[in-house]
């Protein structure tokens, strides 16, 4: 046994001898027996007065425990002779280090990768053993895109790219990222080639945005908008998909300069919109679900991935009725089909064709010729509001509050909730119009002599009004006229309203005559105009050397005369 001990100590001093060629201990990797070790720290001989204590920790690989045993020999690095307390400082991670350093130096130049596993995370990345020394793996460098869960990473062996080496600082920093984006690009290109549009392709749900989500289609990324998810209309593309999930998709856009694929989802199901125009059939009643509720109507789906429109106007026989009042999103409601435009996908629907029409009642109770006490709903810059019934309004025009032209302040005491007895002019149930009228409750002070007014006559009026755009005038039968600004005179210069009094007679030409509004507009120019064509046409144009005040005067001479 005494013999065996010997020959065990001669062979490791001869292993010994052979790694020390001198005495400079310091920088060395040299041959060590292990003579003790614990949890915390492993004792190494070197065969010096002193034996070194490495930290157990560096004689872990990639997490997994020690193996170890008394009397093994492993090479260890010479960080010191000796410490302060005398004791040797040895490294078993820079002995690995060392006798790698050559190999990662040539994989740097060459480029190639080199094999490692990530067996702890640190700030800011990740070490990765690299089966002789401890690198660093960046947080930004372990994929292409980013990582939630590193786990199933952790404890594999998997190539890694040296991004940077230094040997006198002893620090490796490497990358996985780059080797996947290398493999991506490859395999990339591959899929481009064989991608065309109507192809069917799988994929899966990268990101979602507020328009739609981005599907991975193995190494290239495709948009499916929110249009092309599904049939029915959708607000958000995470009502539908999630990311990380499997889709089945179309391609329906694929431009290869650009490489942007648009993709679709509906255009693999059955169009819902085929046949609804049998399906349903205008004036029937059915059921459907609200969907959403607007400010201008209730959208109600009628089947799966088809959506009806039940607008403002057609929810109650109340003008500006909620349409919050009426319905909210999830309920089911009965709606009457109004129109079907399978071209543009819309259905009009209606709720108060399900209720009693008023307005066959009104024109009963409402002919023509009646004159009746109603309350003021609403006061408006071009007319009055009269209520009828609690859910219809007739209204007095402004023209046919009186006989003349109302003044502002006279049309300001009609205030809501007043009573004032009106007459029905004209009634439409169709259009859901009643025209009323207050001023034909008197006699027309004027008579007709406001029809014998026709286009083209000239008349002498009186100047009733100077206003900032024109004039307003009176003519002989008491009906009120108008001249604009720009009818005042053929030269611009003589187109102002303050060259005129209130009183004064002009002579104008009827230029339109509304009878039903009893306006007419009339014009100086237009009668200037014309005079001095008959001017010329009697006494010879301008080209014939004549000015134009001799002609004029002359026409007057043989006036007076």
């Amino acid at each position: 046994m005494s013999e065996e001990l010997d020959t065990q100590e001669k062979s490791f001093a001869d292993l010994f001898s052979e790694s020390c060629k001198n005495d400079n201990w310091t920088g060395k990797v040299v041959k060590g027996k292990v003579i003790a070790a614990d949890e915390n720290f492993i004792t190494v001989d070197v065969g010096l007065k002193s034996e070194g204590r490495i930290p157990a920790a560096e004689f872990k690989r990639a997490g997994k425990s020690i193996d170890l045993k008394i009397g093994d020999v492993v090479d260890v690095y010479v960080d010191r002779y000796e410490n302060r307390s005398g004791e040797m400082v040895l490294s078993r991670e820079k002995a690995l280090r060392a006798e790698a350093w050559d190999t990662f130096e040539k994989a740097f130049k060459d480029g190639v990768s080199v094999t490692g596993t990530i067996f702890n995370r640190v700030k800011g990345g990740f070490m990765v053993d690299l089966g002789g020394a401890t690198a660093f793996l960046p947080g930004s460098q372990i994929d292409s895109r980013p990582v939630k869960d590193i786990t199933p990473l952790l404890g594999v062996e998997q190539p890694f790219m040296i991004l940077k080496m230094d040997k006198l600082r002893e620090n490796i920093v490497v990358s996985r990222k780059v080797l996947i984006e290398g493999t991506n690009s490859e395999e990339r290109e591959k899929l481009i080639a064989t991608l065309a549009e109507g192809m069917e392709i799988d994929g899966v749900v990268k990101n979602i945005t507020s328009y739609g989500a981005f599907v991975d289609l193995g190494g290239i990324d495709g948009l499916l908008h929110n249009t092309d998810i599904c049939w029915k209309r959708i607000n958000n593309a995470s009502e539908v998909l999630t990311a990380g999930q499997k889709v089945r998709v179309k391609i329906l856009k694929f431009n290869k300069e650009t490489k942007r694929i648009s993709l679709g989802m509906k255009q693999l199901t059955r169009d819902p919109w085929e046949g609804v125009e049998t399906e349903f059939q205008v004036g029937s009643r059915i059921e459907g679900t609200v969907t959403n509720v607007t400010d201008y109507g209730i959208f109600v789906e009628i089947k799966e991935g088809v959506e009806g429109l039940v607008y403002v106007s057609e929810i109650s026989w109340k003008k500006n009725f909620s349409p919050s009042k009426v319905a909210s999103a999830g309920e089911k409601i009965e709606v009457v089909v109004l129109d079907v435009d399978v071209a543009k996908r819309r259905i009009g629907l209606g709720l108060k064709q399900l209720q009693v029409n008023p307005w066959e009642q009104i024109v009963k109770d409402y002919p023509v010729g009646k004159v009746f006490d109603g309350v003021i709903s609403n006061v408006a810059e071009f007319g009055l509001f009269v209520k009828i019934s609690d859910d219809i309004d007739g209204m007095v025009h402004l023209n046919d509050i009186s006989w003349e032209k109302i003044k502002d302040e006279d049309y300001a005491k009609f205030q809501k909730g007043d009573t004032v007895k009106v007459k029905v002019l004209e009634i439409d149930a169709q259009k859901e119009k009643i025209s009323l009228g207050m001023k034909q409750l008197t006699e027309n002070p004027y008579g007709d002599s406001d029809l014998d007014v026709r286009k083209g006559m000239v008349v002498t009026c009186v100047v009733s009004e100077i206003q900032k755009d024109g004039i307003e005038v009176t003519l002989p039968n008491g009906i009120r006229g108008f001249i604009k600004k720009a009818d005042l005179a053929k030269d611009h210069q003589d187109r102002k309203t303050d060259r005129f009094a209130v009183g004064e007679k002009v002579d104008a030409k009827v230029i339109s005559v509304d009878k039903s509004g009893r306006k007419i507009s009339l014009s100086i120019r237009a009668l200037e105009i014309e005079e001095e064509k008959q001017v010329m046409a009697e006494f010879g144009s301008s080209d014939s050397g004549a000015s134009l005040g001799y002609i004029l005067g002359l026409a007057m001479n043989k006036d007076e005369k």
